[in-house]
Protein backbone atom coordinates (compact mmCIF):
# COMPACT_ATOMS: atom_id res chain seq x y z
CA UNK A 1 0.00 0.00 0.00
CA UNK A 2 1.51 3.34 -1.03
CA UNK A 3 2.06 5.76 1.82
CA UNK A 4 1.63 3.09 4.50
CA UNK A 5 4.10 3.99 7.29
CA UNK A 6 4.40 0.46 8.76
CA UNK A 7 5.02 -2.85 7.04
CA UNK A 8 3.35 -6.12 8.06
CA UNK A 9 6.24 -7.13 10.36
CA UNK A 10 6.00 -3.87 12.32
CA UNK A 11 2.23 -4.21 12.63
CA UNK A 12 2.55 -7.83 13.81
CA UNK A 13 5.23 -7.06 16.41
CA UNK A 14 3.36 -3.98 17.62
CA UNK A 15 0.08 -5.89 17.93
CA UNK A 16 1.63 -8.99 19.55
CA UNK A 17 4.76 -8.07 21.50
CA UNK A 18 5.52 -11.49 22.97
CA UNK A 19 8.64 -10.23 24.75
CA UNK A 20 7.18 -7.14 26.42
CA UNK A 21 7.77 -6.98 30.15
CA UNK A 22 10.62 -7.70 32.53
CA UNK A 23 12.76 -10.64 33.57
CA UNK A 24 12.65 -10.61 37.39
CA UNK A 25 16.15 -10.41 38.86
CA UNK A 26 17.63 -10.28 35.37
CA UNK A 27 20.47 -8.21 34.01
CA UNK A 28 19.21 -4.77 32.94
CA UNK A 29 20.24 -2.53 30.07
CA UNK A 30 18.69 0.92 29.83
CA UNK A 31 19.13 3.90 27.55
CA UNK A 32 17.21 7.11 27.05
CA UNK A 33 17.68 9.58 24.19
CA UNK A 34 15.60 11.67 21.78
CA UNK A 35 12.55 11.31 24.03
CA UNK A 36 12.80 7.50 23.81
CA UNK A 37 13.35 5.06 26.62
CA UNK A 38 14.28 1.43 26.14
CA UNK A 39 14.87 -1.09 28.90
CA UNK A 40 16.05 -4.63 28.17
CA UNK A 41 16.23 -7.40 30.75
CA UNK A 42 17.80 -10.82 30.39
CA UNK A 43 18.09 -14.10 32.21
CA UNK A 44 21.49 -15.55 31.48
CA UNK A 45 22.64 -19.04 32.43
CA UNK A 46 25.85 -20.71 31.33
CA UNK A 47 26.50 -17.75 29.04
CA UNK A 48 23.20 -18.14 27.15
CA UNK A 49 20.41 -15.54 26.89
CA UNK A 50 17.62 -17.80 28.12
CA UNK A 51 14.97 -15.07 28.33
CA UNK A 52 14.85 -11.54 26.97
CA UNK A 53 12.20 -8.93 27.68
CA UNK A 54 11.79 -5.25 26.84
CA UNK A 55 9.97 -2.12 27.84
CA UNK A 56 10.01 0.72 25.34
CA UNK A 57 8.52 4.16 25.14
CA UNK A 58 8.59 5.30 21.52
CA UNK A 59 6.99 4.92 18.12
CA UNK A 60 5.74 1.60 16.66
CA UNK A 61 9.05 1.15 14.80
CA UNK A 62 10.97 1.29 18.08
CA UNK A 63 8.67 -1.18 19.83
CA UNK A 64 8.79 -3.53 16.83
CA UNK A 65 12.59 -3.28 16.73
CA UNK A 66 12.78 -4.26 20.42
CA UNK A 67 10.51 -7.25 19.82
CA UNK A 68 12.57 -8.28 16.79
CA UNK A 69 15.79 -8.02 18.81
CA UNK A 70 14.38 -10.28 21.55
CA UNK A 71 13.16 -12.86 19.02
CA UNK A 72 16.54 -12.97 17.28
CA UNK A 73 18.76 -13.10 20.35
CA UNK A 74 16.84 -15.21 22.87
CA UNK A 75 18.59 -18.56 23.13
CA UNK A 76 21.89 -17.26 21.74
CA UNK A 77 25.19 -16.82 23.59
CA UNK A 78 25.37 -13.54 25.51
CA UNK A 79 28.64 -12.78 23.70
CA UNK A 80 26.59 -12.39 20.49
CA UNK A 81 25.34 -9.06 21.86
CA UNK A 82 28.73 -7.60 20.96
CA UNK A 83 27.91 -8.17 17.28
CA UNK A 84 24.47 -6.55 17.33
CA UNK A 85 23.86 -3.96 14.63
CA UNK A 86 20.61 -2.28 13.70
CA UNK A 87 21.01 -2.41 9.90
CA UNK A 88 19.27 -5.78 9.41
CA UNK A 89 16.40 -4.89 11.73
CA UNK A 90 15.93 -1.55 9.97
CA UNK A 91 15.76 -3.34 6.64
CA UNK A 92 13.33 -6.03 7.82
CA UNK A 93 11.05 -3.47 9.47
CA UNK A 94 11.36 -0.99 6.57
CA UNK A 95 12.30 1.78 8.98
CA UNK A 96 12.52 5.12 7.16
CA UNK A 97 16.02 6.59 7.08
CA UNK A 98 14.84 9.62 9.06
CA UNK A 99 14.18 7.30 12.02
CA UNK A 100 17.70 5.83 12.04
CA UNK A 101 18.64 7.75 15.17
CA UNK A 102 15.64 6.37 17.03
CA UNK A 103 16.55 2.79 16.18
CA UNK A 104 20.17 3.41 17.17
CA UNK A 105 18.88 3.93 20.71
CA UNK A 106 18.17 0.18 20.69
CA UNK A 107 21.79 -0.48 19.74
CA UNK A 108 22.95 1.63 22.71
CA UNK A 109 20.57 -0.28 24.99
CA UNK A 110 21.89 -3.63 23.76
CA UNK A 111 25.43 -2.43 24.57
CA UNK A 112 24.21 -1.42 28.04
CA UNK A 113 22.68 -4.87 28.54
CA UNK A 114 25.89 -6.57 27.41
CA UNK A 115 27.85 -4.50 29.93
CA UNK A 116 25.39 -5.37 32.71
CA UNK A 117 25.76 -9.07 31.90
CA UNK A 118 29.55 -8.73 31.88
CA UNK A 119 29.45 -6.93 35.23
CA UNK A 120 27.38 -9.76 36.73
CA UNK A 121 29.75 -12.37 35.30
CA UNK A 122 32.79 -10.55 36.70
CA UNK A 123 31.27 -10.23 40.17
CA UNK A 124 32.70 -12.88 42.50
CA UNK A 125 30.10 -15.08 44.13
CA UNK A 126 30.21 -15.84 47.83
Amino acid sequence: MIGEPYNDVVREHFAHPGHAGDVPDGAIGYFEDQGLRIRLSAEVAAGVLNRLRFRAWGCPHVLAACEEFCRRYEGRPATDLEEFETARIMEDLAVPVEKTGRILVLEDTVRSLGQAIQDLTDTPRE
